[in-house]
């Protein structure tokens, strides 16, 4: 069982109750972990140990230091200007998604590495692999565009015993396409997950960060610098999440027999309407709308499945039943 996390650090509130990041970091202690952490912890206004969290490199050792500390790592890194996402809520999505799995399982969560789960766009921190298969034990195949960040996440995976032979890594040639040419017709997942790149253009994405940072410092920023980095693919797509979720939902409902539960991230609220519609109309059964709220950041999840109640049951007798704790 973790110890009491001390009170040094920011509050996250919001988050998953089964998260492990709900209390304050414990920053003495992860600089013990991650000694490359040590230059950036610092006491805040308040008396308060912290870290510049609009620093790139600051960022990227407590992320080291929290994947080494609570994900069982003994080795994490990603190359200068990849995704460096906040742990707290790639882990809050993986114990909501988990709790979908349950809800089609008598309230009680699959685990273990028969559950498959497809990440598509798992980039090069490998993030959701890590938490997932630390935490529920899942076995995952990771796709992505760009060779470089598959490569790193290999790279991860293959430095970690923990995670030799649990992520298997398929690269997506064609960038217009999300399931085809990742997926067998035969193959069966019990979930997918993704993290969408969210603008249209990088214009836009440069512009989005300038807004949040200057929100955040309560004053105007001129350079458009990215605490959590960001390769082009990760940030930004032509039509933006809008229409790379629609392609999403589009493609899914080839694979309808093969999955279990799909979803994805869903940043704007406005977009939800149209990815409502077209579940509607492409004749998803169900379909879930999980808020998540991290810090001053709110988002959600969009769940959908196309097996009936009865397709479901039998999903969970046939592949779940025998895989709880």
């Amino acid at each position: 069982m973790q110890s009491p996390i001390k009170k040094e650090g920011l509050e996250k509130p919001s988050l998953h109750p089964r998260n492990k990041h709900t209390g304050r970091y414990d920053l003495k202690a992860l600089r013990l972990v991650n000694p490359d952490l040590k230059e950036f912890v610092a006491k805040n206004k308040y008396g308060n140990l912290s870290i510049d969290f609009f620093n790139p490199i600051a960022v990227k050792a407590l992320n080291k230091a929290l994947l080494i500390s609570h994900y069982g790592l003994e080795y994490w890194d990603i190359p200068d200007g990849f995704l460096c996402p906040p742990i707290p809520g790639r882990a809050d999505y993986v114990h909501h998604i988990a709790d979908v799995l349950a809800a089609s399982n008598g309230g009680a969560v699959p685990k273990g590495e028969q559950i498959k789960c497809l990440d598509i766009g798992v980039g090069a921190n490998c993030v959701y692999p890590i938490i997932g298969n630390n935490t529920y034990g899942w076995s995952f195949i990771a796709t992505d565009i760009d060779p470089k960040g598959i490569e790193a996440a290999k790279n991860i995976v293959h430095s970690n015993p923990s995670l030799v032979g649990k992520v298997e890594f398929r690269l997506q040639s064609k960038p217009e396409h999300i399931f085809s040419g990742i997926l067998n017709a035969d193959e069966q997942l019990d979930l997918t997950i993704c993290n969408p790149p969210f603008h249209a253009t990088q214009a836009e994405a440069e512009a989005g960060t300038l807004r949040k940072l200057s929100n955040l410092k309560k004053k105007r920023v001129k350079k458009p610098e990215l605490n959590f980095g960001g390769q082009g693919g990760e940030l930004w797509t032509d039509g933006g999440e809008k229409r790379f979720v629609l392609n999403m939902i589009n493609e899914s409902a080839q694979y309808s027999k093969n999955c279990a539960w799909f979803s994805t991230l869903v940043s704007k609220q406005s977009n939800l309407r149209s990815f409502y519609d077209r579940l509607e109309k492409i004749g998803a059964t169900e379909h879930k709308t999980i808020p998540m709220g991290h810090g001053n950041k709110m988002s959600r999840i969009v769940a959908w499945t196309f097996l009936n109640e009865k397709e479901l049951a039998s999903w969970s007798a046939e592949r779940w039943q025998n895989s709880v704790e």
